[in-house]
């Protein structure tokens, strides 16, 4: 037997009865870990050994909480994965109190002040600030998404050039406009995204709409302000003074010209970092997202509320299980109650859908070590910090509050990223740790790996390594603050994000629970 230092296994709690294997290449059979475990098996890295025996029907605890029932009797050394647990079931929302919850206004909760911090920004008319400078070209309807695809492309190599100081053109394609029952309920959330995605202060106020003309979804509801004379921001395509592909061209390109010379007059001032706008997502992730860098985002999201800025945290489905956690968080009991009404909307659209909580995690995610939902929800929700929770913003509306939000969306990486986008979003965080390409044009995409053999493999995509946190190289303190820096240095422009560097970007995509027709 070999024994290997006590580094090779994390235990996140001291109630823990299972512990994480950190090793690379995980542990082998026979190797004596915490003084006195002997691993029963080859076990990989990311995944669970038992610290003790675990009896049939017993908990299994991880982060000190309940992740799953024994359904073996499991001994001490033991491999500890999904096919060895019951699923334990979600916090009851009816039972959670409120009653701890202090009545007070969200906005008077005190916080330590961090001052002194900023960063080179857009100044918006608004009040609002970019962290890019970018042309938006938007939809009505699907109809025309291949002139948008065609026109980006003509306007990137044609007019960019011309404009050196807007960063980059942006068309916002998607599959809603036609074809939907517009006055549904649900319709709301994909109509208000679009519209909130383009006030986002990274265009700056310059935005433009290509509809169709027949769709049900009009152009001017989208941007309501754009005007209907000669600077008019709508372009319809069955306009009749467009005789042939042409000429619908020549008039986009003009219009696209009249907004890229505002553009161009843009420039960078000092802000402070009370003027960011930080989305916290992951995606990808495994057992060392909740060790690493969900915790090392988590301190990176306190520094910004305390410097007076405003973090969400989002993906309904991944804090679902943890809810309870989060409800004693609550600024105020309205806000308490906001979220757990948030929960309750998204139990009620799985169980119409026929679906439930059990289809998440995703087989790489089990790969990497998370064995059910319960594990991911307690280790996702480290990403949001310590502060108190000042708002809840429901799915395609805006951020209302500074301070720390939840932004209520699915947890499919694309749906969120849209949703925090709308929101208002000038800055992503995007942990992960089986990796991912995910990228956004419109807003610079940190990518934090979660363990050091990804950053190693992907070191040209992942911007930023919280590894070592796991051997205790470095701590959640000294990883967040350096976290703060590259979000104050990207947001400056001084720092390329990888995604930026190599051009790779995702498409947008909408949330729509609503019917089609």
């Amino acid at each position: 037997m070999t024994n290997i230092s006590e580094n090779t296994i994390v235990q996140t709690s001291p109630f823990d009865n299972v512990g994480i294997v950190c090793n690379a290449f995980g542990v082998r059979k026979g190797v004596i870990v915490l003084g006195d475990v002997v691993v029963g098996q080859d076990i990989p890295m990311g995944h669970k050994v038992a610290l003790k025996d675990i009896k049939e029907g017993k908990s299994i605890i991880r982060y000190g909480q309940v992740i799953g029932y024994a359904n073996t009797d499991i001994q001490k050394g033991e491999w500890v994965d999904e096919r060895k647990m019951v699923l334990p079931q979600p916090p009851d929302l009816e039972t959670i109190s409120l009653d701890t919850i202090p009545s007070t206004n969200s906005n008077d909760v005190p916080i330590e002040p961090l001052n002194g911090y900023t960063f080179e920004g857009y100044r918006n008319a608004d009040g609002s600030v970019g962290t890019k400078n970018v042309l938006g070209i938007t939809t009505s309807v699907q109809c025309v998404a291949g002139i948008t695809n065609y026109i980006s492309n003509k306007i990137k190599q044609e007019l960019l050039p011309k404009y050196p100081h807007v960063d980059d053109v942006f068309a916002f394609n998607h599959s809603y406009g036609c074809g939907i029952a517009i006055n549904a309920p649900a319709a709301i959330i994909p109509i208000r995204t679009i519209q909130h995605i383009a006030q986002n202060p990274n265009f700056g106020g310059e935005i433009m709409v290509i509809g169709l003309g027949c769709e049900k979804l009009r152009p001017e509801r989208l941007l309501p302000n754009a005007g209907k004379n000669e600077d008019s921001s709508i372009l319809y395509l069955q306009d009749e003074a467009f005789n042939g592909f042409e000429e619908m061209v020549d008039g986009i390109m003009d219009m696209a010209d009249r907004h890229l010379k505002k553009l161009n007059t843009r420039k960078r001032e000092t802000c402070s970092a009370a003027d960011l706008v930080v989305g916290m997502q992951c995606g990808g992730s495994d057992a060392f997202s909740g060790i690493t860098g969900n915790p090392a985002a988590g301190f990176a999201a306190d520094l910004i509320v305390r410097a007076g800025g405003t973090v969400m945290f989002s993906e309904v489905t991944e804090v679902r299980d943890a809810v309870h956690l989060l409800i004693p968080r609550a600024a105020s009991p309205e806000v308490a109650q906001k979220l757990k009404d948030e929960m309750q909307w998204y139990d009620d659209y799985l169980e119409k859908g026929l679906a439930d909580r059990s289809a998440n995690p995703s087989p790489g995610n089990k790969k990497g070590g998370l064995s059910n939902v319960v594990e991911k929800a307690l280790g996702s929700i480290a990403k949001s910090g310590t502060s108190p929770i000042v708002d809840v913003v429901a799915p395609g509306d805006k951020i209302r509050r500074k301070g720390l939000n939840f932004v209520a969306t699915p947890a499919s990486d694309f749906v969120c990223g849209t949703l925090q986008l709308a929101a208002g979003m000038n800055m992503h965080v995007f942990i992960t740790g089986r990796g991912t390409p995910y990228g956004l044009s419109m807003v610079p995409v940190i990518k934090v790996s979660s363990n050091s053999k990804l950053s190693n493999r992907w070191f040209d995509l992942i911007d930023f390594d919280a590894g070592p946190i796991a051997f205790g190289n470095k701590t959640i303190e000294e990883m967040g603050w350096e976290l703060f820096h590259l979000i104050l240095e990207t947001a400056s422009g001084t720092q390329k994000v990888a995604a930026d560097r190599l051009g790779i970007h995702n498409d947008l995509v909408l949330f729509n629970p609503g019917p089609l027709t």
